[in-house]
């Protein structure tokens, strides 16, 4: 009676992407290749493949075991056992697990007669799922004991199994899809084969498994599920003791048709306060995602405000406080007798405000407004509408909001020129700029004052507060001439070749001089236009406006005339405002460079 060594059961490979583990044997000495081609599949003949051992591939077939007649009771069990090869272990079923298959147990010495009275055959193996009562024998295996040991062995195996369901778990590999759960499921529990077998019984778990439909075949030429749907090398006839619970095991393992898939996540049971986007607190009212001013919506800027104003007056009133206590103590009213806030002027200072200096101050006011817009412009732009390039150099090209934000600078520049030439040849000079060091403790007065909401009871058309004074000539001769350099070593002008002069003065300097500048200016004028309407607005306004004042404080408090100039000029920046558009500046740059368009 020829034998054939056991097939080994091929597990997982060794590296990522490789070839099941052990490789499949080609060749191997003793093993008749065209008697195991011509054998069906199930006719008790397996595929012939090399045992997967520890030995070189000779030691490994010599030590082959062959199975010996169906003559010798337990003993010949024994000596089949006894004489299988040693089998390498594999990769653990689950992670921190052992290795895959475990350490065969010593051989059972307690064998009832009814198994002892017939041979038992070395590597036959139990079926599993529904024919866990079939013993499919080892090749060559032939004679009318055959039926008799495989339903001996069934019956053995399925009355291990239903007295073992409540005792053990079933033993869970690896999981169906990367990341996923051990396979089956935690809920699934052992549970009694049928011990009668049914044509369907016959399928290989494998392919129930992927899903796929084949013709059942009868169960004398099934193939081992064991065999066909295992993860690990094979392992030798399991021992009597063994051989329950792996059939138990393996009778309980379901297929992915009898498993329901698991149920999707319930809802939510609290409405959602959670949504995408920049606010992610904004709530989205039947789906319609709220309107956006920047990256808040308008609700949430008016409650930043809300809160930030309460703040802001609660601050601002504990200032005005702290400043009344200063200046009610016996200190502070002695300071302010020595210092009430303003100096004289040298004997030659001119008194009045020309008109020349009206029109110089509202040009500086309408070109600022626009300078702060296109600066901020080109900080947040993106996508200009449109690009500049000057004639003669067709690869320098700016955005259009750049060049009218350059357009603008240099007007400005122009306007402050006039104004400095001006101012010192009239001799208005010696008003904002401090002609002793006595208007520094003046101007600490003047802050006072201020900050108790006691005005300074200063006439502007004489003579400004030390205050004004200091305030007009950080912004004439401070502020400005920074706003000018940095804007020039920023802009085209600039020549780019001068190594030196670059090194002397980074472009990163500039960048760190420049925004802050502009935002000095935009306190500035809050403040400036916020002290000029609080502390007569009519009498300031004539002044600055319509060039109207006198020695007395008290003239032209009730003359509308400046008002009605100021109302005026608002008008006009408005109209700017409004106007500065692409379609209105593209006309304007194309006379002094190209303009493309998007």
């Amino acid at each position: 009676m020829a034998s054939t060594p056991p097939t080994p059961r091929r597990g997982l490979p060794r590296i990522p992407g490789g070839e099941p583990w052990p490789p499949a044997a080609s060749g191997a000495p003793g093993q008749d290749s065209a008697d195991a081609s011509a054998a069906p599949l199930g006719t008790g003949s397996a595929e012939p493949e090399q045992a997967a051992s520890h030995q070189p591939e000779s030691q490994s077939d010599a030590a082959l075991p062959t199975a010996p007649p169906a003559t010798g009771g337990p003993a010949v069990a024994d000596t089949a056992r006894a004489s299988t090869p040693e089998v390498r272990r594999g990769l653990p079923r689950e992670p921190g697990g052992e290795p895959w298959p475990p350490a065969l147990a010593p051989a059972p010495t307690d064998i009832t007669p009814e198994t002892a009275a017939e041979p038992t055959i070395a590597g036959a193996r139990p079926r599993v799922g529904a024919a866990a009562a079939e013993t499919v024998p080892p090749s060559g295996s032939t004679g009318a004991g055959d039926d008799t040991v495989a339903k001996a062995s069934g019956e053995a195996a399925s009355g291990e199994a239903a007295s073992g369901d409540a005792a053990s778990d079933v033993r869970r590999g690896l999981p169906r899809e990367p990341g996923g759960e051990p396979w089956p499921p935690a809920s699934v529990r052992p549970s009694s084969a049928p011990s009668e077998p049914s044509p369907a019984a016959a399928v290989p778990a494998e392919q129930s498994r992927s899903g796929s439909v084949s013709t059942p075949t009868p169960p004398a030429a099934a193939v081992p599920a064991e065999q066909s749907r295992s993860d690990s090398p094979s392992t030798p006839t399991p021992s009597a003791d063994q051989a329950p619970a792996s059939a138990t095991a393996d009778a309980a393992m379901p297929s992915s048709d009898a498993v329901t898939p698991a149920a999707p996540r319930p809802p939510l049971t609290v409405p959602r306060t959670v949504w995408p986007g920049a606010a992610a607190s904004a709530h989205r009212s039947k789906g319609v995602e709220p309107k956006r001013l920047g990256p808040y919506t308008a609700v949430q800027w008016l409650g930043s405000a809300a809160v930030l104003g309460v703040f802001a007056l609660a601050l601002a009133a504990i200032v005005v406080l702290l400043a009344r206590f200063v200046l009610a103590l016996e200190p502070g009213r002695e300071f302010l007798a020595a210092f009430p806030g303003e100096y004289p002027l040298p004997e030659r200072a001119p008194v009045g405000l020309p008109v020349w200096l009206n029109w110089s101050h509202f040009l500086n006011s309408f070109f600022l407004l626009f300078i702060i817009r296109t600066g901020w412009q080109v900080r947040r732009e993106k996508r200009p509408a449109a690009f500049w390039s000057p004639r003669k150099n067709k690869r320098r090209r700016i955005s259009l909001g750049l060049w009218f934000h350059q357009a603008v600078d240099i007007l400005w520049i122009a306007n402050g020129v006039i104004f400095v030439v001006l101012l010192f040849t009239t001799g208005q000079w010696m008003r904002i700029v401090p002609t002793s060091w006595e208007v520094f403790p003046h101007a600490l007065s003047a802050a006072l004052q201020y900050v108790s909401l006691d005005w300074p009871t200063e006439n502007g058309w004489v003579n400004y507060n030390s205050l004004q004074q200091l305030s007009y000539f950080a912004i004439t001769f401070v502020a400005a001439p920074l706003a000018i350099i940095s804007g020039v070593r920023l802009s085209g002008v600039w020549p780019k070749d001068a190594e030196r002069l670059n090194r002397l003065y980074p472009v990163e300097w500039a960048r760190k001089i420049h925004f802050p500048v502009m935002l000095f200016f935009v306190a500035f004028i809050v403040v400036h236009v916020g002290l000029v309407l609080a502390t007569g607005a009519l009498r300031n306004l004539n002044h600055m406006y319509a060039a109207r004042g006198s020695v007395d404080p008290g003239e032209y408090t009730s003359d509308p005339t400046g008002l009605m100039i100021f109302a005026a000029s608002l008008l006009v920046m408005a109209a700017g405002w409004v106007a500065a558009r692409p379609r209105v500046l593209v006309p304007i740059a194309r006379l002094f460079g190209d303009v493309k368009q998007r």
